[in-house]
């Protein structure tokens, strides 16, 4: 049993990239460069579109991709440096290969000049709409040519002050291989004037310590040095590393554009000492500002929040990885225990998904190949803990990553590389009116159902700060139960209950019962009685006698899921 805490909103986030999610080209092509695929725009992101967006029950938007990063684009007109395109990945670049800390993106600009002005106004009616502002935060690696034209006077470019002899030197911002040329395996680096030259070599992003890295690392970026030195893993923290101090005046920086939270990329390739430094720093004078961390070693968890300082941490290699498992027919949803259990004391930092941009569709033929199985994983992670939870846009109306974009392929996931545009989300969007009159009835039905849940997670008291308790133990031998395709749990507070039961089979379910201990109702301080009880999903009311040790009749439709609300104020028969 996990207890209640405190009860603040629940973050409830949509994430978006704008260079795809409001560009409207109809015929984009593989590879097409932006004056052919064109780039969605931050102005196109209007209030009616923010409210389209805040009708799901979203609380926070995260406007992923923002910041400059290296693309295939000519700028040149406007005092922005060309980006080589051999160290670039498809013709619009990876959003996490940043070319300068301190601007926004050119491809996002109506007007190129004015494109901080466009993402401040972006913020400021974000606001107006009722939600709040996520932005990212990549700490760990930049782009092989970063360099910043627009930084504040008197800050100094990374590696502008290294000593390029050196593989580590505590000062240095990169890490070196000297006197050997950059040379990736696999990877044309061009010829002549055209050619990209880098000299000494340096490390790449993703912890390769090599002049050679290959295709399948991140060649297109390099490394930052924290203080820490690879080759025997000692730590240089005193004095404090340049490093620090550089990257504490970035997000100082972004904190004062007036957003309210950052997704900090691949954390756990930065010390937690920086973090611990930093946020606290950041938050003493803004502390509104949540920090979010994108993480995938659990034994990190705790030290990343308890000392680190970050609200929240992805919940990838526990609940993502179960709940995929269990839909490809893998796993048992019995599992779903132990995803609860590792995440004990610490389940509301958690942040839960079942898409972003770094995995592949629910609805793509690599995941479940259909979007209309996914509400018993919709519910599981809507509402197991007291977290975060995100979706990834267009995911609401089944996106299936089935676009081969270029640099990305059929891979089934919605390319960051490439200029490209969904289909799914002009029909949706339809250039601003949000009407839904061109999505076809199964995804305004799909939209519904996503909005239906998400609104549980802040409409709900239970819901949103309730304590948990987990059925599955007095449940594996249930004869009425099937332990390995259904999950059960309940969350409840001081004035109601919640009785979830969701159903990953593919086939109906009417006799399905659930078994109530006595020890639950103990816990949660549950009255045992009669009660009218109403489904959140359905909207179906009914009478249930809610006793110890009697089974409860919750009849589950094929990929089907229930939350019965049991109110404790007056008779509730």
């Amino acid at each position: 049993m996990q207890t209640s805490q405190e009860r603040t909103e629940r973050p409830v986030i949509y994430q978006l990239l704008p260079r795809l999610y409001t560009n409207y080209c109809e015929n984009p092509v593989a590879n097409g460069p932006i004056y052919r695929n064109g780039s969605g725009k931050l102005n196109d992101i209007t209030p009616a579109v923010l409210d389209h967006i805040k009708s799901l029950g979203t609380t926070h938007v995260w406007y992923t991709g923002v910041i400059e990063h290296a693309h295939d684009a000519d700028y040149t007109r406007f005092g922005i440096a060309r980006n080589n395109p051999h160290v670039i990945k498809g013709k619009a670049g990876s959003p996490y290969a940043i070319t300068d800390y301190y601007d926004i993106d050119p491809d996002l600009a109506e007007d190129v000049p004015a494109r901080m002005r466009e993402f401040e106004k972006l913020v400021e009616r974000t606001h107006r709409a009722g939600m709040k502002v996520i932005i990212d935060f990549v700490p760990n690696h930049v782009a092989r040519e970063y360099h910043s034209d627009a930084a504040p006077a008197g800050v100094r470019d990374l590696g502008a002050d290294d000593n390029t002899d050196m593989f580590f030197c505590p000062s240095n911002n990169f890490y070196y291989i000297p006197r050997q040329k950059f040379a990736p395996q696999g990877v044309n680096l061009g010829e002549g004037d055209d050619a990209y030259i880098e000299f000494p070599a340096r490390a790449t992003g993703n912890d390769c310590f090599s002049a050679f890295p290959t295709v399948n690392d991140w060649y297109e970026t390099v490394k930052l040095n924290y203080g820490v030195d690879p080759g025997n893993g000692t730590r240089h923290f005193d004095p404090i590393p340049d490093t620090w101090h550089k990257m504490l005046d970035i997000l100082m920086f972004w904190a004062s554009k007036n957003i309210d939270g950052l997704r900090c990329d691949m954390v756990h390739m930065v010390p937690v000492e920086f973090w611990h430094w930093a946020i606290e720093k950041v938050k003493a004078k803004y502390p509104q500002l949540i920090f979010i961390a994108e993480i995938y070693d659990v034994a990190l968890y705790r030290p990343y929040i308890f000392y680190g300082g970050f609200d929240y941490l992805y919940d990838k290699v526990t609940l993502y990885d179960t709940l995929r498992g269990i839909q490809c027919g893998n796993l048992s949803a019995a599992q779903l225990t132990s995803c609860w259990q590792t995440v004990e004391g610490i389940s509301g930092h958690m942040l839960n998904f079942l898409e972003n941009h770094d995995e592949q569709r629910y609805a793509s033929v690599q995941y479940a190949g259909a979007a209309d199985t996914v509400l018993p994983s919709l519910v599981v992670s809507s509402t197991i803990n007291t977290g975060a939870m995100m979706i990834y846009m267009g995911q609401e109306i089944g996106e299936p990553g089935a676009d081969a974009e270029g640099f990305s392929g059929h891979d089934g996931r919605t390319t960051i590389f490439d200029y490209w545009s969904l289909d799914t989300l002009r029909r949706d969007l339809d250039h601003g009116a949000c009407s839904g009159d061109k999505l076809t009835h199964a995804e305004k039905q799909l939209r519904q159902e996503y909005a239906t849940v998400l609104k549980i997670i802040n409409g709900d008291a239970a819901a949103s700060h309730g304590a948990f308790f987990d059925l599955m133990y007095v449940n594996y031998h249930n004869p009425q139960f099937n332990p390995h395709r259904r999950y059960a749990y309940m969350r409840a507070t001081a004035d109601e209950t919640l009785l979830i039961v969701v159903n990953f089979g593919g086939s109906d379910a009417e006799d399905n019962a659930v078994i109530i201990p006595q020890h639950a109702f103990d816990c949660l301080g549950t009255p045992q009685r009669t009660y009218m009880a109403t489904d959140l999903v359905s909207g179906v009311r009914r009478k249930i006698n809610l006793v110890a040790d009697s089974p409860i009749c919750v009849p589950l439709k094929a990929h089907g899921a229930s939350v019965l609300r049991f109110s404790h104020r007056g008779t509730g028969k």
